[in-house]
């Protein structure tokens, strides 16, 4: 098992590895496995890669994003002009359904409230807030709401997670309860728990997801 030193050297190495991000900028610590983000970047979107980037190393158990975007004077923009950008980007991505999300602009920051029938459309509605010029950050509280009710989810969420190459579903447990699932196990990389999770979602009728996965390289 890698020491938290170990860990905190290879995390260092990771956000170099990425030439969009600029390392010297973003403070690593790291604590029984979880490492905590600090500095700032340049855009949201540098934010979220540099903590993807972090995922990705081995015998990381958690990632505490304290990462503050500073945007350049260039890309500095009123409330108005990010509302009306967030808008045209969120039709463009969810054309059937996005009249069912409202958004919120404050100072930057974006809060997107409302209801969705799919997780799909709630990941997919916070995802094109990601690409607005100007955006510090994104709060996604839309409440997934399904017409239908599940069926059989235990039995879909296990047989998506043997046809998924990133996921060894010998090593996770499905409990279902309704629309509400709770995953357990051990996985090789925070990556890998993630995917899990990320298929537990994509089933129809699911309303919240428990992940209790661990991970254990």
């Amino acid at each position: 098992m890698k020491s938290d030193s170990e860990i905190e050297s290879d995390v260092r190495e990771e956000l170099k590895w990425h030439p969009e991000l600029d390392a010297e900028d973003i403070a690593v610590s790291v604590k029984n496995g979880v490492v905590t983000l600090a500095g700032f970047t340049h855009s949201y979107s540098d934010r979220l890669e540099a903590e993807l980037a972090v995922k990705r190393v081995a015998g990381v158990h958690a990632v505490a994003n304290d990462i503050e975007v500073r945007l350049p004077a260039i890309d500095q923009r009123l409330d108005p002009d990010i509302a009306r950008d967030a808008v045209a980007a969120l039709k463009s991505e969810l054309p059937i359904s996005h009249d069912k999300i409202k958004i919120i602009v404050k100072d930057g920051w974006i809060t997107l409230e409302g209801a969705a029938e799919w997780q799909y459309q709630k990941t997919a509605a916070e995802t094109a807030m990601r690409k607005v010029k100007g955006v510090k950050g994104v709060t996604n509280v839309i409440t997934v709401k399904p017409k239908v009710e599940p069926t059989d989810i235990q039995r879909k969420i296990q047989e998506a997670f043997k046809r998924n190459a990133e996921v060894d579903a010998n090593r996770i447990t499905v409990e279902a309860n309704g629309g509400k699932v709770i995953l357990k196990g051990t996985v090789r990389s925070w990556i890998e728990r993630e995917e899990a999770e990320r298929v537990a979602w994509s089933a129809p009728g699911i309303t919240h997801v428990e992940d209790r996965i661990v991970v254990s390289p």
